[in-house]
């Protein structure tokens, strides 16, 4: 029996226009599992935080039971797309799974919970590389170790806002367990780590000009984040947030894109 689709009856562009729709789809419903996830399993919480009772769930416009089917849907889909692509990433799609689904309970016992969610996020480019290549290599464990310090630097900072709401459900979270002052330091940090990664492999993977514009536009936003976010003004928050971090992100993609189109 064939493993997944058989890509060798495929052109190879019709084959890597096919994988990178698949490619697409994992990130669709992975991202779409653990999104729905985390609002299902802290929908209680949720419902007592002035700032998240308007969420679905608490509000009542989706149900529980609803939202748990779909998590299991969209958990379905992503390992069915992992079996199209190849072997390796069919093995491995469970403990994807159990990464990303698992992070939601994090918050209940650990102030490195932004660290566990940085590692979900962090598969992407390792899944996506292994999906292409079907090996492992360094290269994507370097983006990987950028995605993880970025993203917990910035999770830490969402959740300022949430400091004392924390503290009275006794939940963990780094501003909880270390106030705000020290948690911003903590991010201050990781994200230093981050611009150190994305540098590490941009020398390894000997890109170019574009690629290293884009490192100055992702080093920039980090850098902007922590000017405008102090411990006693929160009021940035989802500035630094939303709107650093996609520009960060987008921007970045979008320069290394280039740059290897080019090379």
């Amino acid at each position: 029996m064939s493993w997944g689709w058989d890509m060798n009856n495929l052109g190879w562009p019709e084959a890597m226009a096919f994988k990178f729709i698949l490619i697409i789809l994992c990130m669709v419903f992975a991202r779409s599992a653990a999104m729905a996830f985390n609002r299902y399993l802290d929908r209680n919480f949720d419902a007592k935080n002035p700032r998240t009772a308007i969420r679905e769930i608490p509000a009542g416009i989706i149900s529980r039971d609803k939202a748990l089917k779909f998590v299991l849907a969209c958990s379905f889909l992503f390992v069915v797309c992992c079996w199209f692509i190849n072997r390796l990433c069919f093995f491995l799609s469970p403990v994807a799974l159990f990464v990303i689904l698992g992070y939601s309970y994090t918050k209940r016992f650990t102030p490195f919970c932004h660290l566990i969610l940085g590692i979900g996020l962090s598969l992407a480019p390792i899944g996506a590389y292994l999906a292409v290549t079907g090996t492992f290599a360094l290269l994507p464990i370097l983006f990987s170790l950028t995605v993880i310090f970025w993203v917990s630097g910035f999770d830490i900072i969402y959740a300022l806002q949430d400091t004392e709401f924390d503290k009275s459900q006794e939940l963990y979270s780094m501003p909880a367990w270390l106030g705000k002052s020290k948690a911003l330091r903590v991010s201050e940090s990781l994200h230093l780590l981050s611009t150190v990664f994305v540098v590490c492999a941009g020398i390894l993977g000997g890109f170019g000009l574009w690629f290293w514009t884009g490192v100055l536009v992702f080093a920039g936003m980090l850098f902007y984040q922590h000017s405008i976010v102090k411990p006693n003004d929160l009021s940035k928050v989802n500035l630094a947030f939303m709107t650093a971090n996609g520009i960060a992100s987008v921007v970045f993609g979008i320069f290394v894109i280039t740059d290897l189109f080019l090379k």
